[in-house]
């Protein structure tokens, strides 16, 4: 028989009383949110078949403290004591609208909100939500905003929270002030801070200013600023928090700093305090960027901090400390700098932990971590190890944390946030050449989770369209080598001026397999194999048409250690291949290649960011008994000599190719709009491509092609959201009547 001991509901009242209840179990119904071993612990019954209703009154008031349960009931069930809950409902929809679309923006706004789906319903947190999103709001200068609530209960456990925000007045700022900065300006100044005055004009157009106020960096401006003093040697320049003055009835504001410089410091020593036994400083100093008689510099010294930090900590002392200290000569405008080296004690992996990942396998993930258990520590190896797994585009983040298990040993907890991994991409752009350019693509790279790249891509103009279907595994059973297999067909126009002019076209179709090996960090090599079957003809010659087919194997070695894939600034790419057709099929030649990347940052030598960069690219064609009609090198456009159109030198016959090409490329780069990644650059190129000398003119004279040329100009680049963009401005230099030249190349997708 049922019988209800008592009721308690949040308005309800008991008193208390002595009655005493035998029992065999006690029963929890309705219960999700606390176990039931912890409502048993919550009863205190310590063992014992009995409860008094003391006990249930003040049980039944504990459990309410949980908030977890908006009524709770008492009843007995024959021989059972049975505790039954109504819990309060769930968030399973949650919404906001006029504000913030991007997914990523809203995580971080719910975050700050301190809600999410599956967040138990109160209209405390709700009210609490709603303040907190307000005060986002008003920190990113939107003030007198309204937020609306509209609640839709589902069910009785289910509810749908939708906030509707009506942003306030944005508050713009007109004027910025920098009381007592002579030695720095404005010009200096805005490229560092967060709240930039308004620009005359254009204000929507990338690299313009809105002047929109955002109150929650207001407060680290002036710390910007005073970095930036510090960046210029003026150690003891001071920077008072930002002033503003804001103007609610026309919604604008003015802002002030008040700033003392002071003087500007050299350095007159660096001097580093380290045990020599685990490095010698004098072999520090040499790659050291802050040097004896240069400007003060606290990013150079953040830098050398970390170069020493990286020579000690690679030796194992993982948790080496570097601190510096600043010592002025008194009656000078100098300063020693003092580096004291605290290595504490040589540390090994104990374990190496994978979290985070619910897609992509744990050994997916290990292989590309350097550093494995019974390792003494290396932090090139642990950065190396982060930057390789943010290579790989499987995750939006990575984070390697070093968990110390002992004096002397550490777990690396490697914690990654998975990306999505499929991607369907659809794009366009134009260039001189081949016109407006439309190229699509869905792949992913790691199917299942396993790291396999699959791919379908296609690429169309006036003058080619190319369709690709690839399967790449970048490490086959978690190794050091590398598999793929490629099915491609592609058809491409060239403007020719062979023996007719016209247009010659090459459609092709092939397979290619491939497998690859890694040599150390930086270094690959490999061997692809390609079949291919082609066909060849002339708009204006019948009688050239030919077809083929092409079976040839490419060993190839490359090297890159480049510090950036768009906008290197030190390093080198360099890489050779050997492509040799005859393995079967009708092609018989050898295609050597050969290319050369350098790229140096000036910014020690100079203070300012100008890259240099050098490149060349060597090719020889040999014919090994038979070269295909149309099978030639070509010179000429953005890829290889500016200031001259794309395919300018080729062949005088299709018969003949030009079998032999070496160009040159030097660049001075410079920043433009470095808030818009756009940068110029000053470029000289150089090429030289030649054939075999034997093909006759109508009469019979040999024709000379060896053509050696140049061109220089000056160039806009742009990392856009679609890729990089280039505008070149060029002239050649050297050229002869008949060359096609070209002064302007909008080029999209190619990289130095």
């Amino acid at each position: 028989m049922k019988r209800t001991l008592l009721l308690l509901s949040s308005i309800a009242t008991l008193s208390f009383s002595s009655e005493v209840y035998k029992f065999d179990n006690i029963k929890f119904e309705g219960l999700t949110q606390i176990s039931s071993n912890i409502a048993l612990d919550t009863l205190k019954l310590e063992g014992k078949k009995e409860i008094s209703e003391e006990q249930i009154n003040k049980a039944i008031k504990d459990f309410y403290n949980f908030n977890y349960f908006k009524d709770i009931s008492v009843s007995k069930n024959g021989e059972d004591i049975v505790f039954n809950f109504k819990e309060k409902p769930f968030i399973v929809q949650l919404e906001i609208t006029g504000y913030k679309t991007r997914e990523e923006d809203l995580d971080t706004l719910y975050n700050f909100m301190n809600i999410k789906k599956g967040t138990m319903f109160t209209k405390e947190r709700i009210q609490s939500a709603k303040k907190s999103l307000l005060e986002y709001i008003e920190k990113e200068g939107y003030f007198n905003s309204v937020v609306e609530i509209e609640t839709t209960h589902i069910d009785d456990s289910k509810v749908a929270v939708k906030f509707e925000v009506n942003k306030g007045d944005e508050i713009t700022i007109k004027r910025v002030k920098y009381l007592g900065a002579q030695a720095l300006g404005e010009s200096d100044f805005e490229p560092m801070i967060a709240n930039k005055q308004e620009d005359c004009c254009f204000t929507w157009f990338f690299g313009q200013n809105d002047g929109e106020m955002n109150f929650e960096q207001l407060e680290y401006d002036s710390h910007r600023i005073r970095d930036l003093y510090l960046q210029n040697g003026y150690i003891d320049a001071k920077v008072k928090p930002a002033f503003s003055k804001v103007d609610f009835n026309t919604n604008t504001a003015e802002v002030q700093y008040s700033i003392t410089e002071g003087e500007q410091y050299s350095i007159n020593e660096v001097l580093i305090y380290v045990d020599e036994t685990i490095a010698d400083p004098a072999k520090l100093y040499e790659e050291m960027k802050v040097k004896k008689g240069k400007i003060f510099n606290i990013d150079k010294i953040r830098k050398d901090q970390e170069y020493i930090k990286t020579q000690v900590a690679d030796k194992g002392y993982a948790f080496t400390e570097v601190r510096y200290d600043v010592r002025k000569i008194e009656g000078t405008n100098t300063a020693d700098l003092i580096y004291n080296v605290i290595p504490g004690d040589k540390v090994y992996i104990n374990d190496v932990i994978i979290s985070g990942n619910t897609r992509t396998l744990d050994r997916v993930i290990r292989r590309d971590v350097y550093l494995a258990p019974s390792d003494l520590f290396n932090l090139t190896d642990f950065k190396d190890s982060i930057n390789k797994l943010k290579r790989t585009g499987y995750f939006e983040d990575v984070q390697i944390q070093k968990q110390r298990v002992s004096s002397d040993k550490m777990n690396l907890v490697v914690n990654v946030t998975e990306a999505p991994t499929g991607n369907l991409i659809f794009g366009g752009g134009y260039g001189s050449y081949e016109g407006w350019m439309v190229n699509a693509s869905i792949s992913d790279k790691n199917i299942f989770g396993s790291g396999l790249n699959l791919g379908f891509s296609i690429d169309y103009s006036k003058r080619r369209s190319d369709f690709s279907l690839n399967l790449t595994n970048p490490a086959i059973r978690d190794s050091k080598y590398s598999g793929t297999i490629q099915a491609y067909s592609d058809e491409s126009e060239i403007t020719t001026t062979t023996q007719a002019s016209g247009t010659e076209t090459l459609k092709e179709m092939g397979l290619l397999v491939g497998v690859g090996r890694g040599i150390g960090r930086h270094t690959r090599a490999g061997i692809n194999y390609g079949i291919s079957d082609s066909d060849v003809s002339y708009e204006l010659n019948s009688g050239l048409n030919d077809s083929y087919i092409t079976s040839a194997i490419t060993p190839y070695i490359n090297y890159n250690n480049t510090d950036d894939y768009y906008m290197p600034r030190e390093g080198i790419s360099t890489g050779a291949s050997v492509k040799y057709a005859g393995l079967g099929g009708d092609a018989e030649y050898v295609e050597s290649s050969l290319f050369f990347k350098y790229y140096y940052g000036l910014e020690d030598i100079l203070d300012y960011d100008v890259i240099f960069r050098y490149k060349n690219q060597f090719k020889l064609l040999t014919d090994n008994g038979y070269v295909p009609v149309g099978k030639s090198f070509y010179m000429g456009g953005p890829k290889n000599l500016r200031g001259y159109e794309s395919y300018a030198f080729q062949p005088s016959s299709s018969t003949t190719p030009l079998d032999q090409m070496f160009v040159n490329s030097i660049e001075l780069s410079f920043p433009l709009l470095p808030s818009a990644k756009m940068r110029w650059a000053l470029f000289y190129d150089y090429g030289m491509i030649k054939g075999d000398g034997t093909t006759l003119d109508t009469n019979g004279n040999v024709i000379d092609e060896d053509y050696k040329r140049s061109g220089a100009g000056a160039l806009i680049s742009w990392n856009s959201p679609v890729g990089p963009i280039q505008f070149i401005f060029s002239q050649a230099l050297d050229d002869e009547p008949g060359d096609r030249t070209s002064s302007f190349e909008f080029n999209m997708g190619s990289q130095f």
